[in-house]
């Protein structure tokens, strides 16, 4: 009967497909607990359904069933240092995604990751914190607006196809009138959705911000432990010039990088069959050098994709011709997320001003800014 170090020594041998070390060595296997014929193994996962933690944990069950065990798998990352659960102690990851400038497909970006996360199997919400221009719900429309709590001091988030959602939007009369605040008062509502909603227990918080590098985007960082976030911008010089901008909020604020999204990037002729780049191409790949960030992938240009802003999710439509352009990208910023956190698991993530943003990675990418 093999027994805990035997055992230990076989998942030694499972190397970890983003890092390129071994899942031992790593510090991703808490505890190895062998009872008759069942193997308890603690893991340090923190990224419900990402595709790379998904092959692992099948590397896992292989090596014990060759072993006879039968599996019994936990994530846990409660014990570890560099988990800060005390704010949101019941939501796993929040997500930010941002862009420099408006009108380059953040929103579409933020919903369709919120339903492609949730498509994935992960328990999602999505909150629209875009407080002057909050149009999530026309991508996911609820059949039903937030309600509160029985004792009214929390609100319920309205859902949409499994997906929880919070906006601005559900709090103003008409869908046509402006939200005019200042500073302080857009803190006071970025407050009010960070602290009294009855989110529950989520796996994946996405943050839909505003354009730019706003008080909102601040009160974020400053607030939350954000895992990650995303940069979405189109191939025009000046969204690519806008987006070095928000990456850079990011670097100063210690908070990971997910990569670069490049929107509108390309454009598929039906009629004449040729690809056409009427925004020219290769921005953020640009980004992406010069920074040392991944670059997340492409969007098409497709009226797939909301063209009239009111289109559902393009990642839960699996008749559309950019299905899978759209899943490839929930599917890679899945497996950046659990990058990042297997790297916080292992003390490989480094995100001070003198470091790089992932550790001593092996594909050399650069910290922010060491360009």
């Amino acid at each position: 009967m093999t027994n805990e170090d035997e055992l230990r020594d076989r998942l030694s041998e499972i190397e970890d497909p983003l890092i390129g070390e071994d899942i031992v060595s790593l510090g991703l296997v808490n505890s190895i607990q062998v009872e008759g014929d069942t193997a308890t193994l603690s893991l340090a996962f923190n990224s419900p359904f990402a595709p790379a933690e998904m092959e692992l944990g099948q590397k896992i069950r292989e090596v014990l069933d060759e072993e006879g065990l039968e599996p019994d798998l936990r994530a846990d990352v409660d014990h570890l240092e560099g988990f800060d659960d005390e704010i949101f102690p019941n939501i796993r990851n929040v997500i930010a995604v941002a862009s420099g400038k408006g009108g380059v497909g953040k929103t579409t970006v933020a919903a369709n990751l919120a339903a492609g996360l949730d498509k994935l199997g992960g328990r999602v919400g999505l909150l629209d914190a875009d407080i002057h221009g909050p149009n999530v719900p026309r991508i996911l429309p609820v059949d039903e607006e937030p309600g509160v709590t029985p004792e009214e001091e929390r609100m319920v988030p309205a859902v949409s196809d499994g997906v929880k959602v919070i906006s601005m939007d559900f709090l103003t009369k008409n869908q046509d009138d402006p939200t005019i605040m200042r500073g302080p008062m857009v803190n006071n509502v970025m407050t009010h959705f960070l602290e009294n909603v009855e989110w529950g227990t989520l796996d994946y918080l996405v943050v839909d911000l505003p354009p730019g590098t706003g008080d909102a985007s601040l009160d974020l960082l400053q607030t939350l432990p954000v895992t990650g976030a995303a940069i979405v911008t189109t191939p025009q010089q000046m969204a690519v010039d806008d987006a070095r901008k928000g990456l850079r909020l990011f670097d100063k604020h210690e908070t990971p990088v997910l990569g670069i999204i490049e929107n509108m990037s390309k454009f598929h002729c039906g009629s004449c069959g040729d690809t056409h780049d009427p925004f020219g191409s290769g921005g953020a790949e640009k980004i992406a050098d010069d920074y040392g960030v991944e670059n997340l992938g492409d969007l098409p240009i497709h009226e797939d994709f909301g063209a009239d802003g009111t289109t559902d999710p393009v990642v839960k439509d699996t008749e559309s011709p950019v299905h899978q352009e759209a899943v490839e990208l929930i599917e890679s910023i899945a497996d950046r997320i659990g990058e990042i956190n297997r790297r916080k698991a292992a003390g490989k993530l480094d995100t001070t001003e003198s470091g790089s943003a992932f550790g001593d990675q092996p594909s050399g990418k650069a910290h922010l800014g060491t360009k």
